[in-house]
């Protein structure tokens, strides 16, 4: 049977480049060739033992690759397309899907049917910090890259990005809201863009790193509030007051 290498979880504390099969797809899967990946918070938590997963499972969930096979039941691929996977990856299906909360997806168990959530590489199955990786339910996990785009430029989609897009999406931002995005760290700044794509018009953000607070202004702030010289409260009380004197 055909190896790879892995990054295996082996107990707190330890994981290890080892070899293991690489895996087999049904109808409804893909196979990526991993070009790109990293290394997530989550990750750490688990190397620590702070975030239980099964030993020998493969830890990662940013993927970024190649199709190398296709599952006969997918369309709208093929193989040699680049792509990415999202770090929650539902099966598009379930009840939770179909009402629109992919990320309260569950699976069959030996147990029976159980709402797990849609974060399963790494977690549930084996994930990404592989040369291969099986993606299930091809068709609604994966997102071909644009040509012109390097796998560097689109690290950050499968996680990040979309973890504080989604904070935008789930906020009900709209055209010409006003909106507080607190801390401005990696996901706070993809807040902060979401919230600008959404229509969002008066963008104030609050942070103390001014490094942070300058690539926040790049990416849709209007105000910038440093919380440890002024009282962020008060701040954004009188920018929405004067706000709104301007728009009477």
């Amino acid at each position: 049977m055909p190896k790879m290498k892995a990054a295996i979880f082996v107990a707190p504390g330890r994981i290890v480049l080892d070899e293991k099969p690489i895996p087999d797809i049904g109808p409804l899967d893909a196979l990526i060739r991993i070009t790109t990946t990293t290394i997530c918070g989550t990750d750490v938590h688990i190397l620590k033992g702070e975030y239980p997963v099964a030993k020998g499972l493969t830890v990662g969930h940013e993927p970024v690759g190649v199709i190398e096979k296709l599952g006969s039941a997918v369309s709208g691929y093929h193989e040699g397309r680049r792509v990415i996977a999202g770090a929650i990856t539902p099966s598009g299906h379930s009840s939770a899907c179909l009402c629109g909360y992919g990320s309260q997806d569950g699976a069959i168990t030996k147990h029976g049917w159980k709402a797990i959530g849609g974060w399963k590489f790494g977690n549930t199955i084996d994930g990404c910090q592989a040369e291969f990786v099986c993606v299930a339910d091809a068709m609604a996990n994966l997102s071909a890259v644009p040509v012109g785009l390097t796998d560097e430029q689109v690290l950050m989609c499968p996680d990040i990005m979309s973890t504080g897009f989604s904070g935008a999406e789930r906020g009900g931002v709209q055209i010409g809201d006003t909106v507080v995005v607190f801390a401005q760290g990696p996901i706070g700044l993809c807040a902060t863009a979401g919230a600008r794509l959404k229509g969002a018009t008066t963008i104030i953000v609050v942070d103390s790193v001014a490094e942070r607070l300058a690539v926040s202004r790049k990416l849709g702030a209007d105000f910038t509030v440093d919380f440890k010289k002024v009282n962020p409260v008060d701040e954004i009380l009188k920018i929405t007051w004067i706000r709104l004197l301007w728009s009477m």
